[in-house]
Formats: structure tokens, sequence, C-alpha cells
């Protein structure tokens, strides 16, 4: 959501923004729909100063004997009272309108982001580790899961239906690892505060963290009007909202590991096979809070973290930043990291950290009180995945294939797997 009092003053550059997300001027319409709200409540206040005073003349015209005045006053009175109702019903339109206008607009992009329509765009900020190389032609994780018994799509698809997977002894227990390395990770080290959140929602932290109104088919509700999380990024970061927090405590960062639900709507066709586009996945989310001073060097906290893990799990990767076509939503700037997958031959997407500003928080209004200040502020907000779990598992069997088919388990895994160095068939 915007600050009107931007547009207000500097509609060209609101406009220049949108603009870098392709998008048409807006500022116009925006401002018509204030003009036409500011009018009304102007409407609205004269009319109420009106009865009013006209309220406290009434009883001195009557404690005069003046009865004609005093029914003129009524009159006046009764007719303010018809003006403040009609238009208290007509400012609920025109906020809604304007409500309607704001929030269906995009963040508006930092300066350094790169202009640009989609992936092709994006920029290659650095990169590290070395590419495997195999003396046999490396399979893909869902060949070697499929060969080695503990990868189920097939039983899934009769569970659930298509982009659903059941994993088994070795590899389900490495889902487990992968995830408790990464919390205990983001937490003993890193300084995230882990935290289990609900995994159904209403519809306003949705709309809090910007994927409702816009993006309601990319989701999975429920008959009793609950919302199946996309991403922990949504309670975690509704754990600020309609609520005040002292500057002292801010940087809040929060990691939590949650199954994710996603309908996929516009993926038809992508990753039809395997673990890589799944309407039900697990991930572990950083999220943090911080002021307005503290959101850009977060954002590089953040992605370092993310980074450290694929490090210690010695996954070869490279970090991006996104271009203006291909940044999400509620994203002022956003690093995409990108694992090697040797089985389909590229880099494909493990985690996105994006700062957000103060976007998502007057969505949420989530502020912070400075101290010595009068005036509030809007926290800004941060996201991104460190990591999306099955993605990471992914990375694993295929980085680590061996040629008969096994996969040799990271040494920091080791004992989280209880001491299994390797995941054999049989």
């Amino acid at each position: 959501m915007y600050d009107l009092k931007w547009i207000r003053e500097d509609p060209d550059g609101f406009d220049a923004a949108l603009a870098k997300r392709g998008l048409e001027p807006q500022a116009a319409t925006i401002l018509k729909i204030d003009e036409q709200r500011r009018a009304l409540v102007q409407k609205l206040q004269d009319a109420q100063a009106k009865r009013n005073s006209a309220s406290k003349e009434i009883g001195k015209a009557k404690a005069s004997g003046d009865e004609a005045t005093a029914q003129k006053l009524m009159d006046e009175v009764a007719q303010a009272k018809e003006i403040i109702q009609s238009g208290e019903d007509e400012e609920r339109q025109i906020d809604a309108a304007l409500r309607d206008a704001l929030s269906g607009l995009p963040n508006a992009p930092l300066d350094d982001v790169p202009q640009g329509e989609d992936e092709s765009d994006n920029v290659e900020v650095r990169s590290w580790g070395d590419k495997p190389s195999f003396g046999f032609e490396p399979k893909q994780h869902f060949e070697l899961g499929e060969a080695l018994g503990l990868m189920d799509f097939e039983t899934a698809a009769k569970l659930s239906g298509a982009r659903f997977v059941v994993l088994k002894g070795a590899l389900a227990r490495l889902e487990r690892a992968i995830a408790s390395f990464m919390l205990d990770t983001h937490t003993s080290e890193f300084g995230y505060q882990e935290t289990l959140p609900p995994a159904l929602v209403r519809d306003e932290v949705l709309f809090g963290t910007g994927q409702l109104p816009k993006f309601a088919d990319d989701l999975f509700v429920t008959k009793d009007d609950y919302w199946l999380i996309p991403t922990a990024e949504v309670p975690l970061t509704n754990m600020v909202r309609e609520s005040i927090v002292e500057e002292d405590e801010l940087p809040m960062r929060m990691t939590a590991w949650t199954p994710c639900f996603r309908a996929e709507a516009g993926a038809a066709g992508r990753d039809t096979r395997g673990m890589i586009r799944q309407h039900q996945f697990s991930k572990v989310e950083l999220v943090s809070i911080t002021t307005e001073s503290q959101s850009l060097d977060e954002l590089e906290r953040m992605t370092g973290c993310a980074e450290e893990i694929l490090k210690r799990l010695e996954l070869p990767y490279r970090t991006v930043i996104l271009s203006t076509g291909d940044m999400a939503f509620g994203a002022r700037k956003t690093y995409d990291i990108e694992v090697w997958v040797p089985g389909q031959d590229m880099y494909r997407e493990i985690s996105s950290c994006s700062v957000c500003g103060d976007f998502q928080a007057r969505r949420m209004n989530a502020r912070y009180r400075v101290k010595g200040e009068k005036d509030l502020r809007f926290v800004h907000t941060l996201n991104g995945s460190g990591l999306a779990v099955g993605r990471t598992m992914i990375a694993i069997i295929e980085n680590n294939q061996q040629e008969d088919g096994s996969i040799t388990v990271p040494q920091v895994l080791q004992p989280y797997m209880g001491g299994l160095n390797k995941i054999s068939a049989g």
C-alpha cells in the first residue's frame, strides 16, 4: 500500500516508479478519488458543525418562546443529520474505491533494481562452489528417488492427484534432517527466533502481506473461509499487524518450518514431473521486522544467512538480483539464490530474499515508536527462504548422486540422519 501524501506531493515520481513495473500512469486516477473523498469529508465536517450549532440554539429559542425559530433550527438539524448519514455511506464507498485502487498496485522498486521484462533481465551478482563433474550421465532427482523406492508419485496421485509426492524411509528422514539443520543454524548462529505459526489464516492476514486480493487464484481456501498459507511469510510478518513496537525491539527476526500450499494456477505444463513445483511442500522461512534505516542492511544479512546454508551443504549456487519484471508484487528489491541441479543442467531458484519497505506495514497498520518522537512510523518488513526444503533435497540428491544410484549424505546432515552417510536401495 502506498502513502497518499507521497502521491499528492510527487505524482510524476509515483507514475515513474510504476512505469518501471510496466504499468500505465495511475496517479491521476488515484488523486481524483482522493479529492472526492477530501471534499466529502469537508462537507460532512461542515454539516456536523452546523448541526452542533443549531442544536445549541434550539434550547435558547424555546426558552424565549420563539417557536418559529426553534422549528427552523430543528429543520436545519434534521437536514444536517440526513446529509451526514448519506455522506457517511458515500464516504465508505469512496474509501473502498481508493483502497481497491491502491491495493492492486505493486510495490515501487528501488533505484538499483535492474529494469526489465522478465527473468532474462536478472543480473548475477556472485556465485559460489564448483559444479560436480560426473563420469556418467547425471539423472534427475525423481529418477533417482523412484529407483531407490523412496519417492512415490504414483501413490501420491491416488491420494491427492498431480503435483504431490510420498517420501519414504531415508528420504522422508532427509527432509526432516534438512529442516532441522536449517532451523538449528538460523536460531543458534544467526539470531532468528524459532516460531510455529498457524497454517490457516484469515483474509486480512493475506491482504497484509499482499497475496489478496490480487493473487487469490494462487491459493487454497477452505469452505469456512480460512486460507492455507503459501509461505510462512504470511503469518510471521503479520505477527506485528495492528500493533506498535518500540524502536529498541527492532530488528525482530523470526524463522519457521511449515507446510506451504500453492495452487500453481499459472504453472500448467511447467515442471510436471518431480518435486520442483508442487501443491504442498515445506520451507524454512526467514522474516525480519526493522526500522527504515535497518532494512537495506538486513536484506544483505538475510541473503547471506540463506547462502551460508548452501555453503555448509556444499551445494554450488549463484545469487541474482531480480529485474523489475520478475520481482514479486510486494518487493522493492529481491535477491534470488539459485542452486545448481545437474540432472537439469541448470540453476533453479531455492530462495528469494526481499525487502518490502513499509508496503506491507501500511496494509497491516504495523508501526514503531521512536524514543523522543511523538509521531509513529511504519516498520519495514523483509522475508526470504532459508531455504525451500524440498528443493534443497532435490539439489542434494542430484549433486551427490553416485553411478550406482545411491546418494551420499552431506556431512553436516549426517548427525540428523543417525550417522547415515549414504542412501542406497534395499
